[in-house]
């Protein structure tokens, strides 16, 4: 029996090359005791093909698929039906983790029965080189979540119980590009508590030279953010001082694209 699943969702991957490395950065852990459960959330393309011949390299990997389109949040709903490790590990398609990841989370949710989750900071990378820290607090308090999501959802290993008392992500029309922060919303109300790894376990990609000239997100999709922001600082109890905070991502979603580029740069530097 695994004691590790590590889930990830695909759907119409844009670079082979980006999936492949990140299926490998798992299958060469140096933590060995794990399952790698695939969800293809039904790609109109040649990816659950692709899925098919990557899960021949290695008997841990399972691939399943949904009947239709469904989002991240429901596609990793789907894998938690069939994870069977005491930890959930989270991954993405385009990101990839260091080999010693894995054991080093483990290791710790072992050591630290108070924690419910461990995250890593990470690297901020493009297809050109690495160009930034993605920085987080060591202890995240629920004022970290003000600003922002205190953790970096594809690097977290979760235990499974804590998974299951919330039910897993929760899939609405105002989740879909907030599943994470709502998830770590939710387990912070009902008392779990989260650590970040201060060791680089984890390289995440940001295409920073995209957004010169588009925004990262549209504003649907902001204005769905602070729905998410309004109901996880009620259930934190932060009172008035969380109300500007509601708003941010639509304020975010009114700057000019080249500044919000420069912006985002210097937020990693």
């Amino acid at each position: 029996m695994p004691l590790v699943s590590v889930i990830m969702s695909v759907f119409n991957v844009k670079k082979y090359e980006y999936l492949l490395n990140s299926v490998n950065s798992i299958l060469n852990q140096t933590y060995k005791n794990f399952e790698f459960i695939i969800c293809d959330d039904k790609s109109t393309d040649n990816t659950l093909q692709v899925l098919k011949e990557i899960a021949k390299k290695d008997n841990r990997i399972k691939i399943i698929s949904n009947k239709q389109n469904m989002g991240l949040g429901a596609s990793l709903n789907h894998c938690l039906k069939f994870a069977r490790g005491k930890y959930i590990a989270r991954m993405d398609d385009d990101d990839f983790s260091k080999k010693e990841r894995l054991e080093k989370e483990v290791n710790f949710l072992d050591k630290h029965p108070e924690y419910s989750f461990v995250g890593t900071i990470a690297n901020v990378f493009d297809k050109n080189k690495i160009w930034g820290t993605f920085r987080l607090p060591e202890k995240p308090q629920k004022s970290d979540f003000l600003w922002n999501s205190p953790f970096l959802n594809p690097s977290m290993m979760f235990r499974a119980d804590a998974l299951k008392a919330v039910h897993g992500f929760r899939v609405t029309k105002e989740t879909r590009r907030a599943e994470d922060y709502d998830l770590f919303f939710r387990l912070y109300a009902k008392g779990y508590k989260g650590y970040n790894i201060q060791e680089i376990l984890f390289n995440y990609r940001i295409d920073i030279e995209n957004e010169k000239h588009k925004k990262y997100r549209p504003m649907k999709d902001r204005i769905n953010e602070a729905k998410v922001r309004y109901g996880g600082f009620k259930a934190l109890h932060l009172g008035y001082r969380s109300i500007p905070y509601v708003i941010k991502p639509i304020i975010i979603g009114l700057i000019p694209a080249p500044i919000f580029y420069e912006i985002r740069k210097k937020q990693y530097r």
